[in-house]
């Protein structure tokens, strides 16, 4: 059974700092892409970042390049999201999405991590 469970969310400052986690099971972590997506309170899903299999190739939104880092750990089945100089507009719940094609198209998701940014 496919699993993956985000961690790491909670609630930072402006211009603070989390690390999200996303620890996978149930299939070969190291052979697929991944992608983290976000849906922030009352609006659709948001593609945030990607990256390979191997983690030579990595991605991200434009409003997150500069601030977040995408990365992965293929020995622990983990990937991760350093978010820094955290913005209000980055509240959102924060997904990890297996990728098993590489072109963003997503056939599991976790259960969802929530980050709110405020004051």
């Amino acid at each position: 059974e496919v699993q993956l469970v985000e961690s790491g969310g909670g609630l930072v400052q402006p211009g603070g700092s989390l690390t999200l986690s996303c620890a996978a099971s149930g299939f070969t972590f190291g052979d697929v892409s991944m992608s983290w997506v976000r849906q922030a309170p009352g609006k659709g899903l948001e593609w945030v970042s990607h990256i390979s299999w191997n983690g030579r190739s990595k991605f991200y939104k434009e409003s997150v390049k500069g601030r977040f880092t995408i990365s992965r750990d293929n020995a622990k089945n983990t990937l991760y999201l350093q978010m820094n100089s955290l913005k209000s507009e980055d509240t959102a719940v924060y997904y990890c999405a297996k990728d098993p094609r590489g072109v963003r198209s997503y056939d599991y998701w976790g259960q969802g991590t929530q980050v709110t940014v405020s004051p």
